[in-house]
């Protein structure tokens, strides 16, 4: 999704490391995830439009914070969705789709950054409606910190990645779980007089 793609542009690593990067100012990036997301600006984002992005960026992350956290999206934060969207105009047209018969498509009236920002609001906008805000979650590895929809059956995906970070939680709790019974069994060999 368009939306999350995006938030997770402030990367971290997952495996403890404590290194981060902010890949709004990667040039590649950004060309990859137009291609990816299939959206389009004509040039590299300003300064002043990458400190835009990330003021998008933090305030849909600390809308997902509060989704995460048992809550609705209030008012307040519907009203700012709403004037991110508002930004980036759209037209609307019929189209044929071989094998799916007449499609509607918003096509964007600008190619710029503030268009952008618009779709990535309108994507989440489109999950809070179509989708199930209840499925919005955060890996529960502290070092990564992703956000994704857990599209599975049972809702009971706790990590982004089962393979990475969650074998990596499942190895620090084994391990953890080893020292402390290393410590009960020294505490117990060694009775204080």
């Amino acid at each position: 999704m368009l939306w999350d793609d995006f938030i997770n542009s402030m990367w971290h690593d997952w495996r403890g490391s404590g290194r981060s990067e902010d890949r709004l100012e990667q040039e590649k990036w950004l060309s990859l995830f137009m291609k990816q997301d299939r959206v389009c600006a004509e040039v590299f984002p300003t300064e002043k439009e990458r400190d835009e992005m990330r003021r998008l960026r933090n305030f849909l992350l600390d809308t997902v914070r509060h989704i995460v956290s048992g809550h609705e999206p209030n008012a307040s934060q519907i009203e700012q969705l709403n004037q991110w969207m508002d930004a980036g105009p759209v037209y609307r047209r019929l189209v044929m789709d071989e094998g799916h018969g007449p499609q509607l498509q918003e096509i964007p009236v600008n190619a710029n950054w503030t268009q952008v920002m618009a779709e990535i609001s309108a994507s989440f906008a489109s999950t809070l409606v179509d989708g199930e805000p209840s499925r919005i979650r955060i890996c529960d590895n502290p070092d990564c910190l992703w956000v994704y929809y857990d599209d599975t059956r049972n809702r009971s995906k706790r990590y982004c990645d089962d393979k990475m970070c969650g074998n990596l939680m499942k190895v620090r709790r084994f391990r953890a779980k080893k020292k402390q019974e290393a410590a009960s069994d020294s505490s117990d060999s060694n009775p204080s007089s």
